[in-house]
Parts: C-alpha cells; structure tokens; sequence
C-alpha cells in the first residue's frame, strides 16, 4: 500500500507520556476525517500499547518508545508502537485475554482491546530486544457513514 503521509516520534517510557501519545494519533488520524467513535478507538488502542511499553518492556528503567503512524491508501491508518525493552518471551501466550506479567494492578486485556478497536493487530517481539506492535484501522469517513 501506498504512503500518503505519516509521523515519527520517540519518547521517554514514562505514564506521563501515554496521553501525550494518544493526543498526537488523534490529531494526525484526524485529517481523515474519522468519526468520534473512530478517534476515541484509536486514542484507547495506542493508550494501550504504549502503557505495555511502559509497563512490560521496561520493568525497572526508563527506556525509549517509538511511535509511527501512517495514513495508507484506501483510508488506512496504521499505528506502530515499538519498544527496545525486554521483549516477550511467549507472544501467542501473552494475546490471550486475563494474561499479564504486570502484577496483580493489570488486567491482562492489552492486546484483546487493541484488537477490539482496530481492524488488524500484529505483534512481534523478541526477548531482549524489544517489542513491535502494528495496528490498522479502517477510517469510513463521516461523508461515507
């Protein structure tokens, strides 16, 4: 598919910068034209895959979360959250709904609501070096609905 836009942007794996992140994927999807419904699924799917970032890759430090988004041809975005954490060991194990490494405060739901929200969802991660999350969304526009 063809590129028609997108953004690059790194940050510090801090809970500080979720929201920040979540905001900048709102406002580059919005030259979409996407509905509220679409945007506020967009905002929870990147809030949850950079909160994983912070939570699971970096454990006991503060490492550094990339994040790309991409407007494709057909009206597609895509949203990739990348981390050089710690990986994840079992990732067929770590989609499945209630699993979690993050203690008894986390509910194990990341990935089954970024898959919820989004039309597509790729994880690839390898233990040591970090995690790559991709995410796709259709965005019927509100002149389409």
């Amino acid at each position: 598919m063809k590129q028609l836009n997108y953004i690059k942007m790194e940050f510090p794996a801090k809970s500080v910068n979720e929201g920040f992140a979540r905001a900048a994927a709102a406002a580059f999807a919005a030259q979409l034209d996407p509905t509220m419904e679409q945007l506020g699924d967009i905002r929870t799917a990147v809030s949850e895959a950079v909160t994983n970032a912070i939570v699971h890759a970096y454990p006991d430090t503060v490492g550094q979360v990339q994040m790309r988004l991409r407007i494709l041809e057909g009206e597609q975005l895509e949203i990739m959250v990348r981390d050089k954490g710690r990986g994840i060991p079992d990732v067929k194990k770590a989609m499945e709904p209630m699993f979690s490494t993050g203690g008894e405060e986390r509910s194990g739901m990341g990935f089954t609501i970024m898959s919820s929200f989004m039309d597509g969802l790729r994880v690839r991660s390898a233990v040591g070096r970090g995690t790559t999350v991709t995410m796709r969304k259709r965005i019927q526009t509100k002149a389409g609905a």
